[in-house]
């Protein structure tokens, strides 16, 4: 295996808190002979598991920052028993300029693994990411939201890998971290993704969708730090018990044709929202074709019974964006 040409600026075996950089080296118009740095933060304390924590994957998802940056803030690596490591703007470039892709690329962070060591910025940070800090941990947590695009119901999402005990481990996360719906991620899985990063690595993983929108909700946010130390409790990172909750519903993708895509450029008029359980026949919205007056709405309907993962955000869209993401209730 090629090793990485990222650089860490900082120890991650040293104990203590130390607070450093990944360096990526590639010369461009903005950084001719410098490095693009991407923040990453240590906390080691007494012996135990290394959790890794990520967040900003994509550049206009802050609520897992926010949550990420409280944690760091209120934790001393006296209170842990192991370590965690903490990269809150994976994706920088992209978190600068509140943008889901790269914008020194235009490559999508979470389809790019497992990466190129020889690549593009976003193909460096996915190939340091699995070949270096992965293998590091003992469990890993990557947060999103919905973005500018969208808004997801707040869940979480373990991998069904074909390993049954580590889905078994994934799911095990994904309830201990206490939001009320669990987003399996079955066959509709994309390989590119840092889920499947750590199914190929082995490590226990989840990642959040956070709702959406391109902003920080307050409440969003203070249930994802909530979850957070629920889960590093869990794990014996930290001291304390951890509270039961109850039992979240679990839903996964179990076809594509059940979600809604614009059928054509529009304003979409919504009538659902993402939590909201519908059933097939019923109206997830209205198509108004602004550019084209004389011509009639057209009323867009659901063709399936199930759950609104996600709505658009977006009010005008065009052909093919997503309108809602419709998932059915599983076991």
């Amino acid at each position: 295996m090629t090793k990485s040409t990222v650089t860490v600026t900082i120890d991650l075996a040293a104990s203590g808190r130390h607070v450093g950089d990944l360096w990526v080296r590639w010369s461009d118009n903005s950084v001719p002979l410098g490095v693009h740095s991407v923040p990453i933060i240590s906390l080691r304390g007494g012996p135990g598991p290394v959790v890794l924590l990520i967040a900003g994957t994509h550049g206009d998802e802050f609520e897992g920052p926010a949550a990420l940056m409280r944690l760091v803030a209120a934790l001393s690596p006296h209170d842990l028993s192991g370590q965690i490591i903490v990269v809150p703007g994976l994706n920088m470039p992209a978190l600068r300029q509140t943008a889901r892709v790269s914008p020194l690329d235009g490559v999508n962070l979470n389809r790019a693994f497992p990466g190129d060591p020889m690549g593009g910025v976003t193909d460096q940070i996915a190939y340091f990411v699995e070949t270096e800090l992965l293998p590091l941990a003992d469990a890993a947590v990557d947060l999103h939201a919905g973005g500018q695009a969208s808004f997801f119901a707040p869940c979480t999402l373990p991998t069904k890998t074909q390993n049954a005990e580590l889905y078994a481990r994934n799911l095990e996360l994904a309830e201990v971290f206490g939001l009320p719906l669990i987003w399996v991620l079955g066959g509709f899985n994309d390989s590119r993704s840092l889920n499947s990063a750590a199914e190929r690595a082995g490590v226990p993983m989840i990642a959040a969708e956070l709702g959406g929108g391109g902003g920080v909700d307050p409440a969003i946010t203070n249930a994802t730090e909530k979850g957070l130390y629920r889960l590093l409790r869990h794990l014996g990172v930290l001291k304390g018990a951890v509270p039961k909750v109850v039992t979240p519903r679990k839903v996964e993708v179990t076809a594509a044709e059940h979600s809604l895509y614009a059928p054509s450029e529009g304003l979409f008029d919504r009538h659902a929202q993402a939590g909201q359980d519908v059933e097939a026949g019923d109206v997830a919205g209205t198509l108004h074709f602004v550019a084209e007056p004389r011509r009639p709405s057209e009323v867009i309907h659901f063709g399936h019974d199930g759950m609104v993962l996600a709505h658009t955000n977006r009010g005008y869209v065009q052909r093919g964006d997503m309108l809602m993401i419709v998932v059915q209730d599983v076991d």
